[in-house]
């Protein structure tokens, strides 16, 4: 039996006759099993291949139906085995032509290396022929998506490859027209190019050949922004100075264009960002740590990991840390965005297969499993000092394979979740910038005229963006993008808690949809936990206090606080007798508070509430028992009462001091919402305090009110 997907997708029996497959949902089964190797494809990997985003109600039923079929298709000598949680094909002895493909595309490599150029021509043209068109040709787009990538970039190595070939035995004539038409369907391949100005040069055409790097330099700079890479301008410098062969290539030699494109470094960074401001002591700390070690030192260098709230500037950060340190890593940068936060987290095994094509290993070298990639992978950089940056990593898991072991790697890695088990890791916890700073991020976009002509609405769109990078960027977008829009106008759509996070978005750029990635990642009792404190008018609040609105034990409830704390979507506050108290960001509570209203109806938030209130009020009430003038006063009156009564006492004043603001914020919330009683039993509470520790009459002062709920019915009672 033969399987063929350079192509159309088709199956061909022992007698040389096509099997019949049913359709593109049927070829699109077989070919994630075939591309699989023997490996595990899981239903959710099928699943995304078929239907893409939206599947239908019945996934299951259908993947067995296609699965069902295949098998009555192939017959008994091709297994297909249910291993949860998907499915594994095993071909035995067919055929397989991108097995095949890859074969011969690999002995053409190392003929090719090895100045075997007859016998490395033969096999890569062997290898071309076996594609019949383009390759997954009745396929879902969703697959094709996915692979297809993938085929087509080995098979233009395969092509290069022969052509590399042919230029080194001589054959440059009758290359001319095929470059031709190859450089005009992939302008933007370099090593194409080189190719095609090689070939002129030889034919006694070096204007014409100047003419394509000039294209090509104008092309990478309209299409990318950037210069032509070292291998173009290795070619170009050669036809200038007559340096470039004219002769057959011998087995000792390399042809300009193969030496100059393997002995090229990877410059995978992305641009810095242009008005990058602020953060001066964590620029200093970090580009520090990237200094090559001091000689003799026992330790290899730790990864250097920038950790993070949504929105707080960690990429910004780590790019522009790793621009600054260029300079120290002269074999090159890898970078790859790990999407830790999105639905599909990038897969180890893929972006080392990444890596190692940009440090040079062919296609074809790559190995197929990923312990042999890891070694592989580690290999090449043990001598090399190259910069690694994986950004917005998920988990310990999805990094500790892309950790080179050489001495002269440094690896920076960015992450919402703290990466606790990451061994020896330096940490840089970013926090949301301080005002001043906020202000110069907000200078750079917008400009000094602009801010220094309304200062103080400008300081208040810093105040309610409270200090984060992406919200203050975003409010200065919008702002430069409307020269008519004064400032002052902007502070008061940002002042509209109902509207805040509508107004910070701009494009791709968004407040609440990089919440969002982080709140979709936590579990159901941690989503509740989050919705409903948010609920509570405080500025921080312990434990004791979160169990209670959620109705559950303590103990349980501080590992999901915990959760949340590195999650990034909860700080950890004062430690107040030891134990945290936690608080919400002022922008992450206004998401809260949204999904609040969305997920929650009027009666769970209003329990949520209510629980709360009643929390903190039998605390206090129990306080207020303990206080005692004479226990408070013992010193200074000489009074004669017990140890323990002074000490209940003191630790009751202690309580109310410490809960003093959140009792205050309650007081007025259960007031603005109809809870009257419940209002008038704090109220009563607090004088009590305010009478024994004799504080001025002002202490409750009516706040901002950051929370309420139109319709609220009053409490009972």
């Amino acid at each position: 039996m033969r399987f063929a997907i350079l192509g159309p997708v088709k199956v061909f029996g022992d007698d040389g006759g096509e099997a019949s497959l049913d359709g593109s949902k049927q070829r699109t089964v077989l070919t994630a099993l075939l591309l699989a190797r023997g490996g595990l494809v899981s239903d959710d990997r099928l699943s995304s291949l078929l239907w893409g985003w939206h599947p239908p109600s019945t996934i299951n039923a259908q993947i067995y139906t296609y699965i069902s079929r295949l098998r009555k298709y192939l017959g008994p000598t091709i297994e297909i085995i249910r291993q949860r949680p998907g499915y594994c094909m095993r071909i035995g002895a067919a055929r397989f032509d991108y097995d095949e493909f890859e074969r011969l595309s690999g002995q053409g490599q190392a003929d090719l290396k090895g100045g075997r150029f007859e016998a490395a021509a033969d096999h890569f043209r062997q290898a071309l022929e076996l594609w019949r068109g383009p390759a997954l040709a009745d396929v879902t787009e969703y697959l094709a998506d996915a692979e297809l990538p993938h085929l087509e970039e080995a098979r233009m190595l395969t092509l290069e490859g022969r052509i590399e070939a042919e230029l080194a035995l001589g054959r440059h004539r009758p290359l001319v027209t095929e470059l031709s038409t190859l450089v005009t369907e992939h302008p933007m391949r370099e090593r194409l190019r080189a190719q095609l100005m090689t070939t002129l040069y030889r034919c006694d055409r070096q204007a014409e050949a100047l003419a394509v790097y000039q294209e090509g330099r104008r092309i990478l700079a309209d299409e990318l922004g950037v210069d032509p890479g070292a291998t173009l301008n290795a070619v170009y410098h050669a036809i200038l100075t007559g340096d470039l062969d004219q002769g057959r290539a011998t087995a000792n030699s390399r042809d300009p264009v193969s030496a100059v494109w393997a002995d090229t470094g990877p410059a995978m960074l992305p641009p810095r960002t242009v008005d990058f401001t602020g953060r001066v002591a964590e620029v200093s700390q970090l580009t520090a740590a990237l200094r090559p070690p001091a000689a003799g030192a026992a330790n290899l260098p730790a990864p250097i990991l920038i950790t993070g709230a949504a929105g707080v500037g960690k990429t910004a950060l780590g790019v522009h840390v790793a621009h600054l340190g260029r300079r120290e890593f002269p074999d090159g940068e890898l970078y790859v965005d790990l999407d830790g936060m999105g639905p599909h987290p990038k897969n180890p095994f893929e972006v080392l297969g990444w890596f190692l094509r940009a440090l040079g290993v062919h296609e074809l070298a790559i190995p197929s499993s990923l312990d042999e990639r890891i070694q592989l992978y580690r290999s090449q950089l043990a001598r090399q000092r190259t910069l690694v940056m994986l950004d917005d990593a998920a988990s310990e898991v999805q990094v500790r394979p892309l950790l080179p072991s050489g001495p002269g790697c440094r690896v920076i890695v960015t992450s919402r979740t703290r990466l606790s088990a990451l061994p020896g890791a330096q940490v840089t916890r970013l926090e949301p910038m301080a005002a001043d700073e906020a202000l110069g991020l907000l200078r750079a976009i917008v400009g000094q005229d602009r801010v220094a002509a309304e200062p103080r609405p400008a300081q208040r769109i810093v105040e309610l963006c409270a200090g984060l990078p992406l919200a203050v960027r975003i409010a200065g977008v919008r702002i430069a993008a409307k020269p008519t829009w004064s400032f002052d106008r902007f502070a008061v759509r940002l002042a509209d808690r109902s509207r805040r996070l509508d107004e910070l978005r701009c494009g791709e750029l968004d407040v609440r949809t990089s919440l969002h990635l982080s709140y979709e990642r936590l579990d159901e009792s941690s989503r509740r936990m989050f919705r409903q404190m948010a609920l509570l008018d405080t500025p921080d609040f312990p434990a004791w206090a979160a169990a209670a609105v959620l109705g559950r034990p303590e103990r349980g409830v501080e590992e999901i606080l915990e959760n949340l704390v590195d999650a990034q979507l909860l700080e950890v506050g004062l430690i107040y007798q030891g134990r945290p108290r936690y608080r919400f960001q002022p922008l992450v509570a206004v998401f809260a508070r949204e999904q609040a209203l969305r997920e929650d109806n009027r009666e769970q938030r209003r329990v949520a509430v209510d629980r709360g209130l009643d929390a903190w009020l039998g605390r206090a009430l129990k306080a207020r028992k303990l206080l005692s003038v004479p226990a408070l006063v013992r010193p200074r009156i000489g009074w004669s009462g017990s140890d323990a009564e002074s000490v209940a006492a003191e630790t009751a004043r202690n309580w109310f001091e410490g809960e003093r603001d959140v009792l205050v914020g309650l007081l007025h919330q259960a007031s603005a919402t109809g809870r009257h009683q419940v209002a008038w039993d704090i109220a009563d509470v607090l004088r009590s305090f305010f009478d024994v520790t004799g504080l001025a009459e002002g202490a409750i002062d009516p706040p901002t009110p950051s929370w309420s709920e139109p319709g609220r019915p009053a409490r009972a009672g």
